[in-house]
């Protein structure tokens, strides 16, 4: 890697940084009951110590993220930015990833400008810059694709190298010191050896760093359990060297750890692996094959002409992509189609088939932004891909001092686009102040400035899923007041009733209390 591109590289992660961390605790607005959900799970850990692999209440969910949030809530206190700082973190990690991926798979051609144009891509984009935003989950998923794939491709390319025992290589390392005055002590160099005296052997340690992320991402989402299908390409046809093969049980190996304590878990309650996925699914439909049809124009559809419906996911209804890009995406598609005999473009084109899977089997809310939350660097790389071929086929061979600049200019107005797009007409939208419930936030910071000697009734007249026989949409408020635990309600005399349960309520004057009301948004 070399200086110049260290600086651009620096340059992109920076934009990456400011796109998901500035006016976090203002944009996105309110909380939304799932979010509170999570961290009031993480806030109950911290206070019992017990931190659980998976959670299933709300529909059920991984245990790692909340797990990680509570380390943050810990930190900075019940706020609804110190749960999605998390997803900023992840985010921005996403983001170096694409590019060090994008770089380990072309490496035949100019990789160094696809990778940074990659990386752009996804620094920028609405869709990622949106979930990195938010305190789901499920921005982990692209996170661990990108580095278990990266790591995976890196360890198998080194692994091709011409294996040399420990004593072989030392012997090579002498022969050069006694050739070379100049590099007299290039036998003492670190960069010769690992820590086994065996730089050869490097690709084991890829392998084994690979297969520890691949495992944990089935701790991420849901849709993550499509990815076992990918694998079968990086190694197929099956692999004659012996490093390689070495590499892919070493990768097996500690990815079977790292799913080990979620897959005993749902060995002992198999309903938490089926709950969500049967609910779902369009198999129930009375005419699957009719549905998925209808599943798969939507989707496709999402990239150009009509994206995600659900103000949490986006700005309603507009395409995933932005109109230039997703004309660089159709070229990137169309230009290496012809390729797809070749592993790496028959690799990114099965990642976007396959990630959708998740979205295309589902009969709810289609087309669904965040169930093909693992197709965004795939889709980023072929975008990349698409702009490389434009620029190196068409405007590089008329004027390359010009075809920089447009490039320079193109991708400024991307930027400024993506960050007009998120901040000004996304953020202040009311709808996204609703699809966040910010009533539900500024009720539990209400609750907060009220005498805590004072008793205070929150009647809960909104539907939704239970939990601990409350329903969800009172999750914000709990987070906010930071009262799930019973104790806790008793310490700050909040007491939530169901509509049924007004009869509870004690107070017979005035100013002896406070009744007030949670209402659907």
């Amino acid at each position: 890697m070399g200086k110049k591109t260290i600086i651009l590289l620096f340059l992109i992660l920076s934009v990456a940084a400011f796109f998901r961390l500035w006016n976090l605790k203002s944009a996105p607005p309110g909380l939304y009951p799932d979010e509170a959900m999570n961290g009031n799970n993480a806030r109950e850990a911290l206070d019992t110590g017990e931190w659980r692999v998976f959670y299933p209440e709300n529909n059920g969910r991984e245990g790692l993220f909340i797990n990680i949030q509570a380390l943050s809530i810990k930190i900075f206190g019940n706020e609804p930015w110190a749960l999605r700082l998390v997803s900023a973190i992840f985010g921005i990690l996403t983001v170096l990833g694409v590019y060090f991926l994008t770089k380990e798979l072309f490496k035949n051609y100019d990789s160094e400008k696809v990778a940074l144009l990659a990386t752009f891509l996804i620094a920028t984009s609405f869709w990622h810059v949106n979930f990195s935003r938010v305190g789901f989950r499920a921005i982990m998923a692209p996170f661990f694709l990108v580095w278990s794939f990266f790591l995976l491709f890196k360890s198998l390319n080194q692994a091709k190298k011409k294996f040399q025992t420990p004593s072989a290589k030392f012997q090579t390392i002498l022969n050069d010191q006694n050739s070379n005055n100049q590099n007299k002590f290039r036998i003492l160099n670190f960069k010769n050896w690992n820590l086994f005296g065996i730089w050869n052997l490097g690709f084991g340690i890829w392998a084994i760093f690979a297969g520890l992320f691949y495992g944990l991402g089935f701790h991420s989402y849901i849709a993550y359990r499509v990815t076992p299908l990918l694998l079968i390409i990086p190694f197929f046809p099956p692999l004659a060297e012996k490093n390689k093969k070495t590499a892919l049980l070493l990768f097996l190996f500690f990815a079977f750890l790292a799913v080990l304590p979620l897959g005993i878990y749902f060995l002992k309650n198999p309903q938490d692996f089926f709950g969500r996925t049967s609910q779902i699914s369009i198999l129930s439909a009375e005419n699957p094959l009719k549905e998925l049809g209808l599943n798969i124009a939507k989707t496709v559809g999402m990239f150009f002409w009509a994206g995600d419906y659900n103000w949490r996911h986006n700005l309603s209804g507009e395409p995933m992509l932005w109109w230039p890009i997703g004309a660089l995406f159709l070229i990137g598609i169309i230009t290496n189609v012809k390729r797809i005999t070749d592993k790496k473009e028959m690799f990114l084109f099965s990642w976007v088939i396959l990630g959708l899977l998740p979205v295309v089997f589902s009969g709810e809310g289609l087309p669904h932004a965040l169930r093909a939350i693992i197709v965004i660097p795939p889709v980023m790389i072929l975008t990349a891909l698409g702009a490389n071929w434009l620029f190196e086929n068409l405007i590089f061979k008329w004027n390359k001092k010009l075809a920089i600049g447009l490039i320079f200019i193109f991708l400024t107005i991307v930027a400024i686009r993506e960050y007009w797009q998120y901040f000004y007409r996304w953020a202040p939208d009311i709808n996204v102040y609703r699809a966040f419930s910010g009533n539900y936030k500024a009720l539990g910071e209400w609750l907060n400035a009220q005498p805590r000697d004072l008793p205070k009734y929150v009647i809960i007249n909104a539907e939704g899923v239970k939990a601990r026989e409350l329903p969800m949409p009172i999750q914000t408020v709990i987070f906010i007041t930071d009262t799930f635990s019973s104790e806790k309600q008793k310490a700050k005399n909040i007491i939530y009733l169901l509509p049924e349960e007004k009869d509870k309520i004690l107070c017979q004057k005035e100013k002896e209390c406070i009744i007030t009301a949670l209402e659907n948004d």
